[in-house]
């Protein structure tokens, strides 16, 4: 991935400015698809765009902030393109990737360090899909 798209509520905002500029200097592209005021906002309107962008190939994966990280991992999975993977240590954002083939990790940030979500995301955007048995699950998911 190169080019990341993220988004959040005012719950993500303070870990989403610091995530953009640690991925820029990693060398990524990013696309801001979220709020950048702390004022009070729905989630949804932020997931939508990001899950969109996802899907028409705009932005190769994304990252998603709010405070528990379920509202916008359930408005992003609305998306039939999304599997958004909720994570809240390095093991769960690597098998996100791994078993789920997650193209948006999604981070609780009320729940989590900065600290941890930094590692998160290196560990989510380092690691690689394992296919097997996995694609066969995923095949389920998107053809029930």
């Amino acid at each position: 991935m190169k080019k990341i798209g993220i988004c959040n509520d005012h719950t993500g905002l303070a870990y989403k400015t610091r995530l953009i500029a640690y991925l820029l200097g990693k060398g990524f592209e990013v696309v801001n698809f979220g709020t950048d005021s702390p004022e009070s906002c729905d989630y949804p309107d932020y997931a939508h765009p990001l899950a969109n962008a996802v899907e028409a190939g705009e932005v190769d994966g994304g990252i998603a902030l709010c405070g528990t990280g379920n509202g916008m991992s359930l408005a992003l999975n609305h998306h039939r393109g999304i599997r958004a993977g909720l994570a809240w240590n390095t093991t769960v954002a690597r098998l996100v990737k791994e078993h789920n083939n997650a193209n948006i990790l999604v981070i609780p940030a009320r729940f989590v360090s900065y600290r941890m979500a930094v590692m998160m995301v290196r560990v989510w955007l380092t690691s690689s899909f394992a296919g097997g048995r996995h694609q066969r699950r995923i095949d389920k998911i998107v053809q029930p």
